[in-house]
Formats: C-alpha cells, structure tokens, sequence
C-alpha cells in the first residue's frame, strides 16, 4: 500500500475509517522505516494483548519500548496496534510528554485501528495527541479514500505506487468493481503481481478476470438512481448492497429516511436549501436538503403518498406477511419507487 512515510520523523500516525486499509498502512510504514535492516532486531510490536490486564488499558508498555535503546542496530521500530480505545485526553498524557521529548533512536508508528472487541467503544485519537505530534514534526497519515473524484485520485496513487501498472481502463474497471470497499484495492494488486509479476502492464482484460464479485455502493446511489427513475441503476445498486452483506432491513432503513424527508418537505412551503435543512433538522452540509426539496417538489403529494404505502407494505413483507424472498420483495420496492419518480 502507498502511504507517504517521513523517515526522520519520531512518530507516525495512521488513522482512516477502514481497519484494514489503517492495519495495511501500519505495515507499510513499519516496513518503510526498518528499509534494509533486520526485523528481528529493529521492530516490537505491541497490541492489546499488551497494552490490556484485567480490564484496564495502558499505553505504557509502548512508551517504555520506544524509551529503551536499540540492540545490535542503530534504530528501534516500535508499533502500537489497536490503539482506537484510547479516546480521552488523560488516555494519552504520558504518550503525549514522550513525543515533547522522544529519543533520537525511535522511530513510534501508531495504528489507530479499534479494539478487538466490538464491546470496547473505539473512535478518533484525540485532539491533544495530534497536535502534539504536529508540532513534533511528526506524520499523521490518513487512509480514508473519500468519494467521488477524491477516490478515483486514491485508486489512481495505490496503482501509482503498486509493483503493476493499470491503463485507464482497467483502472475504471477496478473502480467500478470494488465500489465503497476501498480496502479490496490492496488485495487485488496483490493478486495481479503474482500473476503477471512486477512491472507488469496491464488493460482491462487482464485484470478482469481477478477483480471477484462488485464490491458495495453508498446508499445516496441507490437513491438518486430511484429519483432518477432509472430502475436497471437501481437494481443493479441494491443487488451489489445486498451482495455485500447488507440486510434488506438496513437498505429498507435508508429509503424510508429518503421518502420521509421529502414527505416532510412536501406542503411545509420551505422555497431553498437553508430552510428546508432547518425544517429536516440537518447540520452541516444543506446539500441533501436541496436534493430532498427538488425531488419532493418534481413528485407532489400523489406519488409520495404512493411511495410511502410502498415502503409499508414492502416491511410488512419483510417481516413475513409473504412467502418471497427478501431479495424479491427489495427488488419489486426499488422498481416501484423508480417507476413512481419516472412517471
């Protein structure tokens, strides 16, 4: 995985929304920095496994570690996993005076990826941390691809900085494929240097054979394929949500909350963006807002009240009040809905 790595930097940090892209890129820079020298002897990696005993959790063993002195080498790599339960600024006080005053032979890669318990909250380091390795000098790498063109930009670094080389059409295809499941990405380049090896050229036949099944979408694609009324965008969007594992009940989640938004708008006499987001009690971004109130608009009290008797029933479905499958049941609601923004 490319990550940008500053080799005389104390400590790295790296954070994103993916475990596996974050989990991917500690290993990248841990690799960067050990460059031509013995693992054995350079690298410690601590997880919790380390940092946990009898339900309390403590960074430390890691402080201590990047505290002690190389052996047999001229520098010590010293990694912390699984650091996403340190949440609070007094969580990391102590990690905080070590990077005021590190020692000149440590280099600290911190991975801010979650707890392996799912019962343990995980979130963001905190404020205090960050500021502190900034104006250390240090690195806070993010993994966070984004969306839209900012993704395409990611795809095109990863590829950029793999043993293979893609055309622009295999790049699309790649894209195209993975959808929102950016951490596939790294597995599939994997894939096609083993195969073809390094230096490798390669177009969209070659690839496509080792690109596996359509990764996920974001829900807003599925719901601006329905406003668009194109129903074959929008089946094929709800076929790759549920081939990604996500229950009909979560997609049924979303398009209520779509149609709901534009019920809501639908009479209240909101005329822009700013007002109809006061109304739907949206912060931030007035953009949904906008496209809630141009959609509800074009559609009239008619067709959303249609829409909603749909959304009902469907559930009523759902929960077994018919013998379909869900899939069935999901693919009749979307064609339905988009049939209803078409008309």
């Amino acid at each position: 995985m490319k990550v940008d790595v500053k080799p005389e930097a104390a400590v790295h940090l790296v954070r994103g929304d993916d475990p596996i892209l974050v989990a991917e890129a500690v290993v990248a820079v841990a690799d960067r920095l050990v460059g031509g020298g013995d693992h054995s002897l350079m690298l410690e990696e601590l997880d919790m496994t380390r940092l946990e005993a009898d339900g309390e959790r403590t960074l430390g063993p890691i402080i201590d570690a990047a505290r002690t002195p190389p052996f047999l080498a001229d520098r010590r790599i010293v990694v912390g996993r699984q650091l996403g339960c340190f949440t609070k600024a007094a969580d990391v006080a102590a990690l905080v005076d070590y990077i005021a005053e590190p020692l000149g032979t440590t280099s600290l890669v911190l991975g801010w990826e979650p707890h392996p318990s799912p019962s343990v909250r995980s979130g963001s380091p905190p404020k205090k941390l960050l500021d502190a390795i900034r104006a250390a000098g240090g690195a806070i790498i993010e993994t966070s691809p984004g969306t839209g063109k900012a993704f395409n930009a990611w795809i095109d670094a990863q590829v950029k900085g793999s043993p293979v080389s893609l055309d622009a059409a295999a790049r699309k295809l790649v894209a195209e494929q993975i959808g929102e499941d950016a951490s596939r990405l790294v597995g599939i380049l994997a894939v096609l240097e083993a195969v073809y090896g390094p230096g490798a050229h390669l177009g969209a036949q070659e690839v496509e054979p080792y690109l596996g099944a359509q990764g996920s979408v974001k829900p807003w694609e599925l719901t601006d394929a329905i406003d668009r009324g194109d129903a074959p965008a929008a089946l094929t969007r709800l076929s790759r949500m549920l081939g990604s594992g996500l229950h009909p009940l979560q997609i049924m989640a979303s398009l209520t909350a779509h149609v709901t938004r534009m019920v809501h708008l639908d009479g209240s006499g909101a005329t822009n963006e700013v007002e109809a987001a006061a109304l739907l009690d949206l912060k931030g971004s007035t953009f949904p807002a906008k496209k809630a109130l141009a959609q509800s608009m074009k559609l009239g009290t008619g067709r959303l009240r249609e829409m909603t008797e749909l959304l009902a029933d469907a559930d009523l479905d759902l929960r077994g009040a018919t013998a379909l499958p869900n899939e069935v049941v999901m693919e009749m609601l979307v064609a339905r809905l988009a049939s209803r923004s078409r008309r």
